[in-house]
């Protein structure tokens, strides 16, 4: 790998991962707390909500600090995939594309970005490399967004029921 090639992966696996352990503690931390979080996701219709709130917060946090180390890098793929997927088929659901419209452009483009790791691998400044873990390559990606999506459907069948709105 270039030296190009690992800055920028350093620079991607940073911005996402950094951006994902924020929105993590925001759940924990940010204005209503897990409390407000919990009450958040019951109203999207993920029962109970108080599970979804930990569930998301820990494995934003965990996922993006993976991702920022690179280590485990395509599991954190898979999680962020998970994530951000089970963000489109919810909070975004039915809002069309665009972000600032509600819509899923910005999950849809987390999900395919966090892709990019376990496809061309962490680079060398990752504990991954460091540990000389070579776990990376299109199989490693396939398997990633397969996971993410994988994990999508359970969670989703498990416990996505939204209420009925009346008009």
């Amino acid at each position: 790998m270039s030296t190009e090639l690992d800055v920028a992966m350093l620079v991607l696996r940073v911005a996402l991962g950094g951006m994902l352990m924020a929105h993590g503690v925001n759940k924990i931390a940010g204005g209503g707390g897990l409390d407000g979080t919990a009450g958040w996701f019951e109203s999207l219709g993920l029962r109970p909500g108080r599970l979804h709130a930990r569930i998301a917060a820990f494995t934003e946090i965990g996922a993006g600090a993976l991702l920022l180390l690179g280590l485990a890098t395509p599991l954190a793929s898979a999680a962020f995939i998970g994530l951000m997927l089970v963000a489109t088929f919810t909070d975004h659901r039915g809002k069309g594309y665009f972000v600032f419209e509600g819509g899923w452009e910005y999950t849809i483009l987390v999900a395919m970005v966090a892709v990019v790791p376990a496809l061309i691998g962490p680079g060398r400044w990752s504990l991954d490399h460091l540990l000389g873990v070579n776990a990376f390559g299109l199989t490693w990606a396939v398997a990633a967004v397969a996971v993410g999506a994988l994990a999508t459907a359970g969670l989703m069948a498990a416990c996505y029921r939204p209420r009925a709105t009346t008009s």
